[in-house]
């Protein structure tokens, strides 16, 4: 499983207006985009496990850290923001991607783990 650090972001709600108006959420959108790409993040067409890793507040006492490490997420941004985001920033078009299963989880850091799925020969 391929790691990147990079921190997980959903995908805004977009209009006309953006691609001249400069909304935090857009300008922070587009710099992950940038950093995907220069980081050279590479998605299978197919057959992949996604896994967002989003880092935990630092408000959050040592024990609710230890305790919350590695268990499901289950807050904005939601699942498939968070993949949009990341297939948009990898691909020019994504209508050939098929197959990919997506979790998001709690961690120290914020990072993108990406494993390819091994499928035999299943027939349906």
């Amino acid at each position: 499983m391929k790691s990147y650090e990079i921190v997980p972001m959903g995908k805004p709600r977009q209009t006309q207006r953006d691609k001249w108006a400069k909304r935090p959420a857009v300008l922070r959108y587009r710099a992950f985009k940038d950093e995907c790409r220069l980081k050279k993040v590479v998605v299978p067409e197919s057959a992949a496990h996604i896994i967002f890793v989003i880092p935990m507040p630092s408000s959050w006492s040592k024990q609710k850290r230890a305790e919350m490490a590695g268990k499901g997420h289950q807050q904005k941004p939601d699942l498939d923001n968070l993949h949009k985001a990341l297939l948009d920033a990898v691909f020019e078009e994504d209508s050939h991607v098929f197959d990919h299963r997506v979790s998001k989880i709690w961690g120290a850091t914020g990072k993108i783990l990406i494993g390819e799925i091994v499928i035999g020969d299943i027939k349906p």
